[in-house]
């Protein structure tokens, strides 16, 4: 007797369907995030080179005096990465989002999805974890990597400053290496000793001073140059009075630093940022408005996975550059509304929560509104 042939069921056959049907739709999210990937990093690369260039151009004029090396410029460099991140990171989300969704509504591929039956939440899901990726990131750059780089980024800086700046005070040449100090040598016997010194000293505009001394050594500190000057005069200007002081030793020191003495507020952790509000009244609103920055920067991740795909599809058949201005312009409208809502806190006239948080509840709002309508078509 030959035993009985079993026959699939038609609950087995769906469910080898639904199992092929599951197969596809995470082969096309695959492909889908993986062109996202792709248009993400090389938007990243752009907007970083953009942004670093323009904070480099304003450190050029210090560090081309002291002569800084390639060395120096690469730590620069990366010390710059998580303060520009906090900003690229919503800026190559979205543009990368724009750019390869609409390649796909410019070649009808969004269409064909969804006349074969994928509801448009699920051809977004892609961003989805793009979008969470950038959010994660965005916290870390905010809250740790930033603070800790922009901390090493001053230090790096006074370091240079420090450790080439005598080597470019010449004979003869006026130096001007250092912001409102003006230094001329007649003579440099050795690397650090002086004579002949004529210093003008104009970075206090209310009391400005200029310094001659017949001799002097430059002592190098850890993150200060000083002058250690003999048999000079000082000459002190204010308003309406003139004062002549002679000397038999008079120690001048510079602080090598193109920024302010006290500490930044993108060199504080979040906890600093709240013992600075609690302990300084003056600086509260200012205080607080940074730390709600640090955190409202990376949730634009979260509005951005939203409007992205929303946007690829209400912006037609425009194609790439449809994209990046469209892009280009969403960023534009938030930061001007970001700014507007600060200066408000600041003065007064809103809390400093709304002041903060109203750019984004703004582009949450329209982001859900959209994507709920291009859902409904």
């Amino acid at each position: 007797m030959t035993a009985p042939v079993s026959r699939p069921s038609f609950l087995t056959f769906f469910v080898s369907i639904g199992y092929c049907i599951d197969l596809i739709m995470l082969l096309i999210h695959r492909t889908i995030f993986k062109e996202l990937l792709v248009s993400f990093l090389l938007s990243i690369l752009f907007l970083n080179f953009t942004l670093m260039m323009e904070k480099l151009l304003r450190l050029s004029r210090i560090l081309s005096g002291v002569g800084a090396s390639l060395a120096d410029i690469a730590r620069i460099v990366l010390y710059l990465q998580p303060q520009i991140l906090i900003l690229t990171l919503p800026m190559a989300l979205l543009l990368s989002v724009l750019l390869v969704y609409g390649r796909m509504n410019t070649d009808n591929e969004l269409v064909v999805l969804r006349g074969s039956g994928m509801s448009f939440r699920s051809i977004s899901l892609p961003v989805l974890s793009l979008g969470l990726f950038c959010f994660v990131a965005g916290i870390a750059m905010s809250f740790s990597l930033s603070p800790a780089s922009s901390t090493l980024l001053r230090k790096n800086l006074m370091e240079i400053l420090t450790r080439r700046a005598p080597m470019t005070i010449e004979e003869g040449i006026f130096n001007t290496a250092f912001k409102g100090i003006i230094i001329l040598v007649r003579e440099k016997p050795s690397p650090d000793r002086l004579s002949g010194i004529f210093i003008v000293d104009d970075r206090n505009k209310a009391e400005q001073k200029i310094i001659t001394a017949r001799e002097g050594k430059l002592v190098p500190g850890e993150d200060t140059l000083s002058f250690s000057l003999s048999s000079g005069h000082v000459y002190i200007t204010k308003e309406d009075t003139f004062t002549e002081i002679e000397f038999g030793r008079y120690h001048f020191t510079l602080n090598p630093s193109i920024e302010p003495a006290d500490r930044k507020k993108s060199e504080m952790t979040p906890g600093e940022l709240l013992k600075a509000a609690r302990e300084s009244p003056d600086k509260r609103v200012s205080s607080l408005l940074e730390l709600h920055r640090r955190l409202s920067m990376p949730a634009l991740c979260l509005a951005l996975v939203l409007l992205g795909p929303s946007l690829s599809l209400m912006a037609g058949k425009s194609g790439r550059l449809g994209g990046l201005t469209v892009g280009l312009s969403v960023f534009a409208a938030y930061y001007i509304l970001l700014l507007y809502g600060e200066n408000l806190a600041r003065s007064g006239r809103l809390p400093h929560f709304l002041g903060a948080w109203m750019s984004f509840a703004v582009l949450a709002a329209v982001s859900l509104a959209v994507f709920e309508r291009v859902s409904r078509r």
